[in-house]
């Protein structure tokens, strides 16, 4: 019999399974590989999917990327580029079972969101709305454990209370595997681009970043941010140190993180404020 980590593989392989709508990101792939396509064709592919559209411009409207009052596919498109749109199509259709049924791990993601942008803005960092979707997406691996394996996610819960492990050590322990690499295989199944695999796979251990090591920093920095100012949750309360590599990877000082910190916490008040207008329309 296949151990653990064989069968979340399998699982992913099996797009069928999966809560996203592939489809469209790979006619939008397609579409963007062709010179001669042109932004409105790619536009009526995605707003021809009503939800997805709403979606896509909701995310675009967010703190995350604070580009207010976008109100077309064209607009957002225009402003971000077809890779974020691709990303933000992925990652509206997994927030859609994450609002439903995580909804600490959807503001969670959010904030990360958030904070990889003032984080990028501050560095000035180039493809910062690309940082973004990364930390958007950088627990995705979590709702596939929860949504997939319902058994060893409960499994996972009952050894962090029993013996006070982080959930990485406890996801390790029951599938040999944990929500990064998780996350890092279904990422890569799409054919995401590899700025947004490498910060997914690596964001709880920057020094195995390779390519994309200041993306990488970002997302660990934000992530470990969003989990010590109590906004949304994880899925645990454990808020890691900052890594010392990711310190000298973006080149900070106390200073630095004192003004982001400060920032940060105003924004994450306009995201809950976001997140309960979304979940106000969801439950109507």
């Amino acid at each position: 019999m296949d151990g653990k980590r064989e069968q979340i593989q399998e699982i992913i392989k099996d797009t069928n399974s999966l809560p996203t709508i592939p489809g469209v990101i790979n006619r939008l792939q397609t579409l963007s590989e062709n010179r001669k396509s042109t932004i409105q064709e790619m536009a009526q592919l995605v707003s021809a999917d009503q939800i997805l559209c709403a979606r896509v411009l909701r995310l675009v409207n967010s703190p995350s990327y604070g580009f207010y009052r976008v109100s077309t596919i064209s607009n957002a498109l225009i402003l971000l580029g077809v890779n974020v749109i691709k990303s933000l199509a992925l990652s509206s259709s997994i927030f859609e079972i994450m609002e439903k049924s995580i909804v600490g791990l959807w503001e969670h993601s959010l904030g990360a969101g958030v904070a990889a942008n003032i984080i990028a803005r501050y560095l000035k960092l180039p493809e910062i709305e690309e940082i973004s979707t990364a930390a958007l997406l950088h627990d995705i691996g979590k709702v596939i454990i929860k949504e997939k394996c319902p058994d060893d996610h409960s499994a996972i819960s009952r050894l962090m209370a029993a013996e006070g492990l982080s959930m990485l050590d406890a996801e390790r322990r029951v599938l040999e595997t944990d929500h990064a690499e998780v996350g890092e295989w279904l990422v890569r199944s799409w054919f995401l681009p590899d700025k947004l695999i490498e910060p997914v796979g690596c964001h709880h251990d920057v020094a195995k970043a390779t390519n994309h090591q200041l993306k990488t920093a970002v997302v660990h920095l934000a992530d470990v941010l969003v989990k010590a100012s109590g906004f949304g949750f994880s899925g645990e309360e454990y808020v890691p140190r900052i890594q010392p590599v990711a310190w000298e990877r973006l080149n900070m000082t106390e200073s630095d993180l004192e003004a982001i910190v400060e920032e940060l916490e105003d924004k994450l008040i306009e995201t809950k404020n976001f997140s309960l207008e979304i979940q106000a329309v969801d439950g109507e």
